[in-house]
């Protein structure tokens, strides 16, 4: 009997950022493909309790496997998914049955033209842009166009035959020309700033819309400089950067990443410059291994084993290896094609190269909080530290701070069922000496504990201390103090080559000094609450020393003074549509290059 869909086990770990989602039955066979702004979001959504539809209900009766696959933003999800629909035309999707008649913009002739969706003949007289990939791509962008610069979309019959403003009107999505409520001249740019990003000239379009910003706010005319605003930010949001489709050829992009505990290997491949899909691999190594050679393994596993297997021109990577040159003659040898492989690219290529990466630590993380492997991990920690039977609840105490300013400590809680948000706390630390991690350890672990004492909270299995002999020893003197007894304390120090997998382990008092093989599932689970818990520090640090220092969170990216931090702000509307844009979007504002992009994008999603 097949194992029923563990919908609860898959949204815990699922990503909530842009992508596109498949939907698999028990033989693998594709059931359905999806987009979403929200992939947690989204997905949640069909495994509500009541309220569902009963196509989706029969839907997710069938679910045996979901599968993601993370994209830049809204515009690649969309493109990527009227890809997968057409190649694979699941049976649960709404198919377009006039595949043959690509999609245009159209817009009409006469004193206020319309702005339409149009197939067929192109008879009427008008300018017409396109072919697009699909007509739900034209209705989201003339949606969005339709509130930047409020055009007319209505029937000429219907326009013809207003005596009063309609709906649109009321909910400004339109200025009324069918009642001469607005000026011709007025219409007539509005026309012209829509035909400017209907042809691709979207930058100098967000410039001159910048210019008039700043000229109606020097009027004084605040109004006018806020509804300008506003078309900037929609604008920004709507320019599709073809990241999915804009390159060419027969390309495979192959994206390994190594973590403790596994691996992950996405493939993602390209035929004539366009996405067909992704999927993930998950080879097991040992937790040494680099990435590079995790990647050489699996190249030589997947292209020369079988003869059958479509070869691409050219292989992304995300490492170089040594012995690629080796596997290039053997392709050679037994295929007799003459396969490059590349690890520095650029444009469009080099999206699809951090498209595969992310997939593939998106994928790595999913898979190492699965519930089943969790649970294996604790029952090997259970067995290295000679319990009787597995803990169900692990806290982990880590401390963060800049030289001292804006100490925060942290404390993470893990269960069999992976981490509990819910309890996750942090400690501002105040009244000690700036750099003291001890004193620091001592007042968030007293401040924890004595609530505990006091008959707060839920007390721990096992206590979990980021740190060698001196912060076991604190942790031993807070517990007496309070006291707290029979609580089990273990240390995690660092080795001394300071990588994973040589972890020093101290368990109680600093007499008791163990390790443990780098491959033991035990000690990556200590691994992977320890990082958790220095991730959580971090944050919280990040986030007062923010606070404290009442600056913007652009002030801490090395290169971006006043003059830049004004012209990023310009040329996206404000700082709410620059932590929309990708990375890709930020280096093309003016004087931001690839580098500053990705460390501006960082400092606005460090949460």
């Amino acid at each position: 009997m097949a194992r029923a869909f563990d919908s609860s086990a898959f949204l815990a770990a699922c990503s909530g950022r842009p992508g596109v989602y498949r939907m698999l039955d028990a033989e693998g066979k594709l059931l359905y493909v999806g987009k979403a702004k929200n992939l947690k979001k989204r997905l949640a959504s069909y495994f509500r309790k009541t309220g569902q539809a009963p196509k989706t209900a029969a839907l997710v009766a069938r679910i045996a496997q979901v599968e993601t696959t993370i994209t830049g933003n809204e515009t690649e999800a969309l493109l990527l998914e009227q890809t997968l629909i057409k190649q694979w035309r699941p049976p649960y999707n709404i198919l377009l049955r006039d595949d043959k008649s690509y999609p245009y913009v159209f817009l009409s002739s006469g004193r206020f033209p319309r702005l339409s969706i149009h197939r067929g003949a192109k008879r009427e007289p008008g300018r017409y842009f396109g072919p697009y990939p699909s007509a739900g791509a034209i209705r989201e962008s003339l949606g969005l166009l339709q509130k930047a610069f409020l055009v007319r979309q209505c029937e000429d019959s219907y326009f013809r035959n207003r005596t009063r403003p309609c709906l649109q009107y009321q909910i400004k999505r339109c200025k009324a020309p069918c009642v001469n409520l607005v000026d011709p001249d007025e219409y007539a740019e509005d026309i012209r700033h829509s035909v400017m990003f209907l042809e691709g000239r979207s930058n100098a379009l967000a410039e001159e819309l910048s210019r008039n910003m700043e000229t109606a706010a020097a009027t004084l005319d605040f109004e006018r400089a806020a509804q300008i605003r506003d078309q900037i930010g929609i604008l920004r949001r709507v320019q599709d950067q073809q990241h999915i489709e804009g390159g060419s050829g027969n390309v495979d992009i192959v994206a390994a990443t190594v973590s403790p505990g596994g691996a992950c290997v996405h493939l993602i491949s390209v035929r004539g410059g366009r996405v067909l899909g992704s999927k993930n691999f998950f080879p097991q190594v040992a937790i040494e291994e680099s990435v590079s050679d995790v990647l050489l393994a699996f190249l030589e596993q997947y292209y020369l084993g079988s003869a059958e297997r479509d070869l691409p021109g050219e292989l992304i990577v995300n490492a170089a290896h040594e012995d690629f040159p080796t596997l290039i003659a053997a392709v050679a040898e037994l295929r007799g094609v003459e396969l490059g492989i590349v690890q520095r690219v650029r444009g469009t290529r080099a999206r699809w190269q951090q498209m595969a990466l992310t997939n593939a630590e998106q994928a790595l993380a999913a898979r190492l909080a699965n519930r089943q492997h969790l649970s294996a991990r604790f029952e090997a920690l259970a067995e290295a530290l000679e319990l009787d039977e597995p803990p169900q609840r692990l806290e982990c105490f880590d401390i963060s701070h800049s030289s001292g300013e804006a100490t925060v400590a942290s404390c993470v809680v893990f269960g069999p069922e992976g981490p509990i948000k819910a309890d996750y706390r942090r400690f501002n630390i105040e009244g000690v000496t700036a750099g003291d991690d001890y004193a620091a350890m001592h007042q968030a672990l007293s401040r924890r504990f004595r609530k505990l004492v006091e008959g707060e909270g839920k007390r721990p299995d096992i206590l979990l201390v980021d740190g060698g002999k001196g912060q076991l020893n604190m942790a031993r003197e807070v517990l007496a103090e309070l006291p707290v007894p029979d609580l089990i304390l273990l240390g995690v120090a660092k080795g001394v080559t300071r990588k994973p997998g040589f972890e020093t382990l101290y368990l109680n008092d600093a007499e008791h000094e163990f390790t443990l093989p780098g491959d033991s599932p035990a000690l990556h689970l200590i691994q992977q609450i320890r990082d958790e818990a220095h991730r959580f520090a971090i944050t919280g640090h990040r986030a007062r020393r923010g606070k404290a220092r009442r600056t913007s969170s652009l002030e801490d990216v090395p290169g971006i003074g006043p003059k830049r931090r004004r012209e990023l702000l310009k040329h996206f509307g404000g700082l709410q549509e620059l932590s929309r844009a990708s990375v890709d979007e930020i280096s093309k504002a003016p004087s931001i290059s690839k580098k500053l992009a990705e460390s501006i994008y960082a400092a606005l999603h460090s949460e």
